[in-house]
């Protein structure tokens, strides 16, 4: 429990206590048949008891000590007057509250006994006395040891529960901290894969180009990389603004693959071409976004390391599915040996719309890439 709940919980047991005893000393006093001394005892045994809870009772330091004392003063009140007994309303709780299980289990019952005991000792024992009040006491004896075992049993659960909600809460945070860890990382993958499909892509074909510039082809060639360089700028402020590729935003996702295979040839020489085929219509952004950047790859792959002769480049509309397939007949590569952020993150885009990428690459008969997306 926390601060404010264990004050409320020790503020409603004083109430408690304070009512039974009130009640326990208003009876006494109206016992008028019974001698003064004897109520005057009785009530002083009840003030007793009552002071040195306020001022003991609740010390963790001075439980065993404040129990012996209470049921000292208890006993004396008792047997001055039998009435006093019913402050075991109020002692069995408290006692179970100030002592561990075993001891408070043998507190209790000898709280019960007291009353026997100062019976005995005030008017001595008879029949009735045997059969009638001491199964009383034993049953009241009985019942508290239950109820007190049954309520401790109940506050050690509660504790557990607390202890078990804070763990919950604390996993829970911690949980929270790693899910934005993740995020953070997955945005950090996704914003390098990117950058690199498309920025530094766009960056080395303007290196490219100004490199080969010869001077017969120098005008085509600034205007390549004058036009590269404008692509670049649109794609950086379309990846600030955390839109669709550029290139999408000018046309379909058709006319975008065949600008790129266009492209290809235009920068490097090697003729591509580009087929469409089946129902061409508007897919989902996402989907359209991966096999755009999946034909940027796969055509800068064969620009940089392929030393093909030509390019072929499909798009198949089906029902269900849409295909990418790129194909060369360059010198292939080592599957095994691929890293960096080309297949790698090829096959992650893919997977991002639940599509699969496949690779087949032979030095005799050049590379496929394929891309298949549900749709």
């Amino acid at each position: 429990m926390t601060g404010p709940e264990v004050a409320r919980y020790s503020i409603s047991w004083d109430l408690c206590y304070a009512v039974v005893a009130l009640a326990v000393a208003t009876a006494v006093a109206a016992q008028s048949e019974t001698p003064s001394a004897n109520r005057l005892v009785a009530t002083g045994s009840i003030m007793a008891i009552a002071l040195l809870y306020a001022v003991a009772g609740r010390r963790a330091d001075s439980g065993p000590l404040f129990v012996v004392a209470t049921l000292v003063i208890f006993g004396i009140g008792t047997y001055a007057v039998s009435t006093v007994s019913y402050l075991l309303f109020a002692l069995c709780p408290m006692i179970f509250m100030l002592l561990r299980v075993r001891p408070a289990v043998v507190a209790v019952i000898g709280a019960n006994v007291v009353p026997l005991i100062a019976g005995f000792l005030r008017g001595g024992a008879d029949w009735y006395f045997v059969t009638h009040l001491g199964p009383i006491f034993v049953m009241s004896a009985a019942l508290a040891v239950w109820l007190g075992i049954w309520i401790n049993r109940v506050i050690e659960q509660s504790t557990e529960r607390a202890a078990l909600i804070a763990e919950l809460e604390s996993s829970r945070a911690e949980v929270a901290r790693l899910s934005h860890e993740t995020g953070v990382a997955a945005e950090r993958a996704r914003l390098a894969g990117e950058i690199h499909d498309t920025l530094a892509q766009g960056f080395t074909s303007i290196i490219t180009l100004l490199q080969a510039a010869d001077p017969a082809l120098a005008d085509e060639r600034l205007a390549l990389a004058v036009r590269t360089a404008r692509e670049n700028l649109a794609e950086s402020r379309a990846l600030v603004a955390a839109l669709a590729p550029a290139a999408l935003g000018s046309g379909s996702l058709p006319d975008s693959v065949r600008r790129q295979a266009t492209r290809l040839t235009e920068e490097s020489g090697i003729p591509a071409t580009c087929r469409v085929s089946g129902d061409a219509r508007p897919l989902p952004t996402a989907v359209e976004v991966v096999l755009l950047r999946a034909t940027q790859e796969a055509l800068t792959n064969v620009r940089r390391h392929a030393a093909a002769h030509e390019v072929a480049v499909l798009l198949a509309y089906g029902e269900r599915s849409v295909r990418l397939v790129v194909r060369d007949d360059g010198r292939g590569f080592d599957q095994g040996a691929a890293d960096g952020f080309g297949l790698p993150g090829m096959r992650a885009r893919a997977e991002q719309v639940n599509g699969t990428l496949t690779v087949r690459s032979d030095p005799e008969t050049g590379t496929l890439i394929e891309v298949e997306v549900p749709v």
